[in-house]
């Protein structure tokens, strides 16, 4: 174990603390589609104090063994001990990065999400020459890969290229045209999918705070929430990321009465995992700013539904749809920032709601990792899901996470399921067109 990971955790107290009673098991994803103990929450927990302790050797083994957790955090939320699986796995695979490396693909990508006008660029002249490797998929639903490349093999479905990205096709400011009123003021934090791949998520918030006369800054400097180099164990990654970000926040907060993020995954990182970052790499000054910047921010369908009448106006003036929706909880919306009320309320006004048996289940989209050298794992986790919303017969299928969305438009696609994927804003946006 490295002197760093030493002392940031002791991997023994929590093994010690497992009762073994296995309410993990029936809700742990990878266990649901790889039954090994080994690689279960509590057998992930016991081979973490082995590591301490020096009885397991951190090999290619130990490495696939911890790599093959999706960090659902379901584990977490049933645990009768509310033991940190997924914190303290996460903090392990910095352990792994420092011996073995991380992969070139890998450090390519972190690179280009730290230095957004070199991933402006990259990503123009992806969108220029995209027809080289890859076709549009015939419902819409990404870019197909022509051929098998590295990570990627032929046929799989990949996020559309947006000609232009949804932080060079707006103004830093958009003002209220309410005139003498008091008017709220939000910061918009996009995320990287939505910023590049998934842009009318980005149009649709913004014409919906258009509608309910909220001013509006759009922060260019803002660089990626650092999720999926966390994930990873790429620490410095996150590190230099993490502290630009919160200083840009600091530099809002007072201006705005919110920062929205209209992605889970990002909104998690930034309200929850800001702050644990910081606290177990002894940062105790970082982990007060981000505690501090985390107050004024908000996953966008919580903070609509909650702080403005976006409610009231989608009941009162928007138009109802016949298509029915389907909504699916972004394990960390429900799980770690308790959302899921919220956008169901907010489409329920429009349209006609249908639950799957199970909104809950992780997609398995899992991080950088599951998505290419362990993609194998990710295919199983979505099957269950593309079936349950096929049972649903739902048009659409909605959630305000990206990721899941890559995800699950692929597990779609491989079940031959007709639904469609939208976030939930650009449902509501649809609603409120007049």
């Amino acid at each position: 174990m490295s002197k760093q990971a030493e002392e940031i955790f002791n991997f023994t107290e929590t093994s010690d603390a497992c009762i073994k009673c296995g309410k993990c098991i029936p809700v742990c994803t990878i266990h649901q589609i790889n039954p090994d103990e080994t690689t279960s929450p509590r057998g992930f927990i016991d081979l973490l104090g082995a590591y301490q302790q020096g009885h397991l050797p951190l090999d290619k083994t130990a490495k696939n063994i911890f790599e093959s957790c999706f960090l659902c955090t379901n584990c977490v939320d049933v645990c009768p001990n509310s033991l940190p699986t997924d914190m303290v796995i996460e903090e392990v695979r910095a352990d792994l990065a420092e011996k073995y490396g991380i992969a070139w693909f890998k450090r390519i990508a972190f690179f280009l999400l730290e230095n957004r006008k070199v991933m402006d660029i990259v990503m123009k002249f992806g969108y220029m020459f995209k027809t080289c490797a890859l076709a549009e998929d015939d419902k819409g639903r990404g870019l197909r890969a022509r051929f098998s490349m590295p990570m990627v093999k032929k046929g799989r479905l990949l996020p559309s290229m947006a000609k232009t990205s949804f932080l060079n096709s707006y103004p830093d400011t958009i003002p209220s045209e309410a005139a003498g009123e008091k008017k709220q003021k939000v910061a918009i934090f996009i995320g990287c999918l939505a910023n590049y791949n998934y842009t009318g998520i980005g149009d649709a918030l913004v014409e919906i705070l258009k509608q309910l006369n909220v001013e509006m800054v759009i922060p260019k400097a803002q660089q990626c929430c650092g999720a999926p180099a966390y994930f990873t164990g790429a620490v410095k990654s996150v590190e230099r990321m993490t502290k630009k970000n919160i200083e840009l926040f600091e530099n809002l907060a007072e201006d705005v009465d919110a920062i929205l993020i209209p992605e889970a995954t990002c909104s998690a990182m930034v309200t929850h995992d800001w702050e644990v970052f910081f606290k177990n790499h002894k940062m105790p000054d970082w982990e007060a700013r981000a505690k501090e910047v985390a107050k004024k921010v908000h996953m966008a369908t919580e903070w609509l539904h909650n702080h403005t009448e976006l409610a009231t106006l989608l009941k009162e003036k928007g138009k109802q749809f016949d298509e029915l929706v389907t909504y699916h909880d972004p394990c960390h919306a429900r799980k770690v920032q308790g959302i899921w009320e919220e956008p169901r309320n907010l489409l329920g006004a429009n349209y006609p709601m249908v639950e799957m048996s199970d909104p809950n289940r992780c997609c398995g989209f899992g991080g950088v990792t599951m998505q290419t050298e362990k993609f194998h794992f990710a295919e199983a986790a979505g099957k269950p899901k593309a079936a349950m919303i096929e049972e649903t017969k739902a048009h659409y299928v909605s959630a305000e996470c990206s990721a899941c969305r890559v995800q699950i438009s692929e597990s779609m696609n491989n079940a031959n399921v007709e639904t469609i994927f939208k976030n939930p804003l650009e449902l509501i946006a649809e609603a409120l067109k007049s």
